[in-house]
């Protein structure tokens, strides 16, 4: 099976692995810090929070939670036929599964500097991804994402994309993005690089080994970083 497919998983799995970021000028910075995320079938969240025992909860107080207000229209409503009409406006394929990649609510809590969206068709490749970006201001914008020849996306296929939203005070609004999938069996990532007109700039990378999302995952989780919201918004 190709390493884009999409194959038989939980509604939701918990990744646990680690943030990069690496800045090369004017003084070269890099840094790194564990972090979790979880990865769900936006069609099966009320199977997710079920097989998670209490612990993970959709559009409610729970250890670990999604709001709908905080991904897509922002409306609370289904997350489905949102991107599925952004995939349709693009000429894309939108009958497959779509797997959100996101910073989970902790205890309620959290800020979600980038959330990936893949967008597989009906055979299970990867065709799409959507980067969903927020900044510090409450300001958000996505970029759509496809291969250049239009075909299957696998893990290390080059994405990119014009810079068009403010996210730090230190980088101007202006260069390229270049976004790479990392996915192997038990793992998924995603590398972000930025270039500006004198070349490469900033270097990111997230990711993390897959383990489905059950209480008891949470919990060990939980006990390892139970205020990942605040550490990622101290560290930006």
């Amino acid at each position: 099976m190709s390493p884009s497919s999409a194959p038989s998983r939980a509604a939701a799995q918990l990744l646990v692995g680690r943030v990069m970021h690496e800045r090369l000028r004017p003084v070269a910075h890099r840094f790194t810090y564990p972090v979790f995320s979880v990865c769900v079938d936006i069609d099966r969240l009320p199977e997710a929070v079920h097989h998670s025992g209490g612990w993970f909860g959709l559009q409610r107080w729970r250890p670990l939670s999604l709001s709908l207000h905080d991904h897509g229209a922002r409306d609370g409503g289904p997350l489905g036929p949102w991107i599925r009409g952004h995939l349709r406006s693009a000429g894309l394929p939108a009958d497959g599964t779509v797997l959100l990649q996101t910073f989970p609510r902790v205890f309620g809590l959290g800020f979600k500097p980038v959330s990936f969206w893949y967008c597989h068709d009906r055979d299970g490749l990867l065709r799409a991804v959507y980067a969903e970006v927020n900044n510090t201001f409450g300001e958000h914008h996505g970029y759509l994402l496809a291969a250049a020849d239009g075909g299957a996306i696998g893990s290390g296929t080059p994405l990119a994309c014009r810079k068009r939203f403010h996210v730090s005070p230190f980088c101007a609004v202006t260069g390229t993005y270049r976004f790479t999938v990392r996915v192997r069996p038990g793992f998924r990532g995603m590398a972000v690089d930025h270039d500006d007109e004198a070349g490469p700039l900033l270097r990111t990378a997230v990711g993390g080994r897959e383990q489905p999302c059950t209480a008891g995952a949470i919990v060990r989780t939980l006990v390892h970083w139970p205020l990942q919201g605040l550490s990622i918004i101290s560290r930006i």
